[in-house]
């Protein structure tokens, strides 16, 4: 009996719990996304997403380079090389970081503030959701997600490589933004309805 009771209590919290998850929601992607954004002021981190860019279809026109040059200059995190640093400075791989990385903070600074004014939560969630869309075609243009044939046997989809592992968490952060969206219309409706 008292199971039933404690369990029925865990319902009935759990049940009530929906608009804290929505706003833990906005707090995880604005964390997640201005210390992404962050990082793309960092070099190695605006070098490891050259791949991803210059493969995309929507994107390689804000580099200088075509692909597949960039695999010759790629570097690892952490490490200088002067000669493949400059050829990054010629291609605008750091400005494009730079930029793109003021856009990923401003997307999450303005879904955070949909927790107090959903109009503007609207409008960064729908960019949170054509942003990961957009991220997740990374899956299809950029051949360095799946695992290469090295002679292991291993390679190929659904094999993913640690770029590939970092593109599919998107569906997540995919799955939150409708959330989030969801609510941000359903606030913007109901004060519609009470003008």
């Amino acid at each position: 009996m008292k199971t039933d009771r404690f369990f029925l209590r865990f319902l009935q919290t759990a049940a009530a719990a929906g608009p804290l998850g929505i706003k833990l929601i906005r707090i995880a992607i604005l964390i997640v996304f201005v210390w992404i954004g962050g990082l793309k002021f960092a070099n190695y981190e605006a070098e490891g997403i050259v791949p991803f860019v210059a493969n995309s279809p929507f994107m390689s026109f804000f580099y200088t380079r075509q692909a597949p040059e960039y695999r010759d200059y790629r570097l690892k995190e952490g490490e200088f090389d002067a000669a493949k640093h400059e050829w990054h400075v010629q291609n605008n791989t750091y400005g494009f970081s730079r930029g793109l990385g003021v856009l990923i903070m401003g997307i999450g600074i303005l879904v955070f503030l949909g927790l107090f004014f959903p109009k503007i939560g609207l409008a960064g969630d729908t960019l949170v959701i054509l942003m990961t869309l957009g991220t997740l075609s990374f899956l299809v243009t950029t051949p360095e997600v799946w695992v290469p044939d090295l002679g292991s046997g291993e390679h190929g989809f659904p094999l993913l490589t640690g770029a590939g592992r970092l593109v599919v968490k998107d569906t997540a952060i995919l799955a939150g933004a409708v959330v989030l969206l969801s609510d941000s219309a359903r606030r913007v409706l109901s004060r519609l309805n009470k003008a």
